[in-house]
């Protein structure tokens, strides 16, 4: 097991040397997962989305993009959703980010990706500010990127402030949106373990109590979250240490033990067995 219960990679040795020498991404590794069509997607549009609240898409070749994230073609989802411009925006940044995350195995293509999103997400931003899952996007990418430099790097580049402020104002927009309380009390939980809980305070305005609480808040708008219970349980060693790892421990089962309801939770539940068994 990893020191935060986190597996390096999904994929097992070898897998990754075709396709990076196409400059494909990598397949999905599994295939035991639901799928969907347009119908099925409608349907199940509120449990696929708890985390975050977007509203469904019309039949036509959005929702079209969106069977594809689902069904784990994240690939053929993000060039759907760029070939159908602003509309295709969330699309393509929720396929490129969760990508990504969980199955790129080249750092510098993975740095590269978030940092596609980020510029993507904030430009869509800037012309609709209201607009909370462009942020969420933005800031979902600024911190996976952050933490693929190194949260303290990250820190001194000002990426910290501007991922926190972010999805503060994601809060303020939509707040309903889970994953942005999960994401926020991650934040905190990583600066106060790069420059403790005084200095994190001081300078960033970061709480242990504020974290447990954003994860509770968090897992409480969508309790089927995967994602949220291994952050809240990799949140909770950061902020108490090796002391809190039965609850930690505890979290992460209850991570694996959800039933995946696509793709990417598929993914989330690997990662909490991986996290496990390690």
């Amino acid at each position: 097991m990893t020191p935060d219960m986190r597996p390096v990679s999904l994929l097992p040795p070898g897998c990754h040397a075709p396709t990076a020498q196409a400059g494909r991404w990598a397949p999905l590794p599994y295939a035991d997962l639901p799928r969907f069509d347009t119908q099925r997607l409608l349907a199940a549009w509120p449990r696929l989305h708890a985390g975050n609240p977007l509203a469904p898409p019309e039949p036509g070749p959005l929702a079209d993009g969106w069977v594809c994230y689902h069904n784990g073609e994240f690939e053929r989802a993000a060039a759907i959703g760029l070939q159908l411009g602003t509309d295709g925006l969330m699309l393509a940044n929720q396929a490129t980010a969760i990508y990504a995350n969980y199955l790129e195995p080249r750092e510098t293509v993975r740095l590269a990706l978030f940092l596609q999103v980020a510029e993507r997400a904030a430009g869509h931003a800037a012309a609709e500010p209201g607009n909370a899952h462009a942020l969420f996007w933005e800031a979902y990418a600024l911190g996976r990127y952050a933490q693929g430099i190194s949260v303290a790097r990250a820190l001194a580049q000002g990426l910290g402030t501007k991922v926190k402020t972010v999805l503060e104002r994601v809060i303020a927009l939509e707040p309903q949106h889970a994953d942005a309380y999960i994401a926020l009390g991650a934040f905190h939980a990583e600066v106060i373990d790069k420059v403790g809980a005084l200095v994190g305070c001081m300078t960033y305005g970061v709480r242990a109590e504020a974290a447990v609480a954003l994860f509770e808040r968090g897992l409480a708008l969508n309790p089927s979250s995967a994602s949220g219970w291994m952050e809240y349980a990799r949140g909770l060693l950061m902020l108490e240490g090796d002391g809190r790892l039965p609850e930690a421990t505890r979290l992460y089962e209850k991570a694996a033990a959800v039933v995946p309801a696509d793709a990417r939770e598929r993914l989330d539940v690997e990662l909490a067995r991986a996290g496990l068994t390690d």
